[in-house]
C-alpha cells in the first residue's frame, strides 16, 4: 500500500478569546492515501474548514502533527510552507478568488508566473486547461465579464495550472445554480481523474459527496464516521 500524501495526527485547533478558550478541533487522527476522492462533511461549526486550512498550510494546530508527502507542514517557516503551497496543493474556493484586474487566461497563468515559469509550455498548459473547461473563447474576458460558473470553471484551470498532487476544495459549488453546479462538479471530477490528483473537498451537500471514494463526517471537531461507499462506516 503506498504512503498517505497526507497524515495527520492529534491534530487540535483551539481559540482563547481571553475568557475562556474554544477548542474548534479536538484531536484529529487521519491519513489520506495519493488518488483517494475524500469528502469531509458537518453542520456548520462542527470544524471542517478549519480543517481544510490546516491541511492547505494557511492556519497552525494548537498541536498535533500534519504531514503532507512526509513532511510535517505544522512545523515550517513560512517561506518554506509557501513553496510547498505552490507545488503541491492546488485550492478551489467557494467565492472564486479570480483577480479582476487580470484576464481569464492572466488567472490561469498566475500560480506559474509566481514560481518563475514563463515559458511557451506554461501558456500552452494555460490554453489547454481553458479549452478543458469550456473557455478557450473567453480567456481574454476579465471576471465580471464571467458568469460565476464560468468564474468557478476558470478557478479550477487554476488549481491544476502546476499539476498539485493535491487538490482542496472549499463548497466549490455553493455559490452556483444546480445546472452550473453540476457542469463544475463533473469538470472537476474529470480533470481531477486525468491529472492524477488527491481530492479533499468540503461540503453540505450529501450528493455530491456521494462521488467520493470515502466521506468524513465531523461533529463537534471530531471525526464521527469515516465511510467508503458499500463498506460499513
Amino acid at each position: 500500500m503506498s504512503s498517505p500524501i497526507l497524515a495527520l495526527a492529534g491534530v487540535t485547533k483551539s481559540i482563547d478569546t481571553g475568557t475562556h478558550r474554544v477548542d474548534i478541533l479536538r484531536g484529529i487522527d487521519l491519513e489520506i492515501r495519493p488518488g483517494e476522492f475524500v469528502a469531509i462533511m458537518g453542520a456548520s461549526g462542527s470544524g471542517k474548514s478549519t480543517l481544510l486550512g490546516l491541511l492547505a498550510g494557511l492556519d497552525s494546530p494548537t498541536m498535533g502533527t500534519i504531514q503532507l508527502d512526509g513532511e510535517d507542514i505544522a512545523r515550517l517557516a513560512e517561506d518554506r510552507l509557501a513553496d510547498i503551497r505552490g507545488r503541491k496543493i492546488g485550492f478551489v474556493f467557494q467565492s472564486y478568488q479570480l483577480i479582476p484586474t487580470l484576464t481569464a487566461e492572466e488567472n490561469v497563468l498566475l500560480p506559474a508566473e509566481l514560481a518563475g515559469e514563463n515559458g511557451r509550455d506554461t501558456l500552452d498548459r494555460a490554453r489547454a486547461l481553458l479549452d478543458r473547461v469550456g473557455l478557450s473563447e473567453r480567456r481574454d474576458h476579465y471576471p465580471v465579464q464571467l458568469s460565476g460558473g464560468e468564474q468557478q470553471r476558470v478557478a479550477l484551470a487554476r488549481a491544476f495550472m502546476r499539476r498539485p498532487p493535491l487538490l482542496l476544495a472549499d463548497e466549490p459549488t455553493g455559490n452556483l445554480d444546480s445546472t452550473n453546479g453540476r457542469q463544475v462538479l463533473e469538470l472537476l471530477l474529470n480533470l481531477n481523474r486525468d491529472e492524477h490528483t488527491t481530492l479533499v473537498l468540503v461540503t453540505h451537500d450529501r450528493e455530491l459527496a456521494g462521488y467520493a471514494s470515502r466521506i468524513i463526517t465531523l461533529k463537534d471537531g471530531l471525526i464521527v464516521s469515516d465511510e467508503r461507499p458499500g463498506t460499513p462506516a
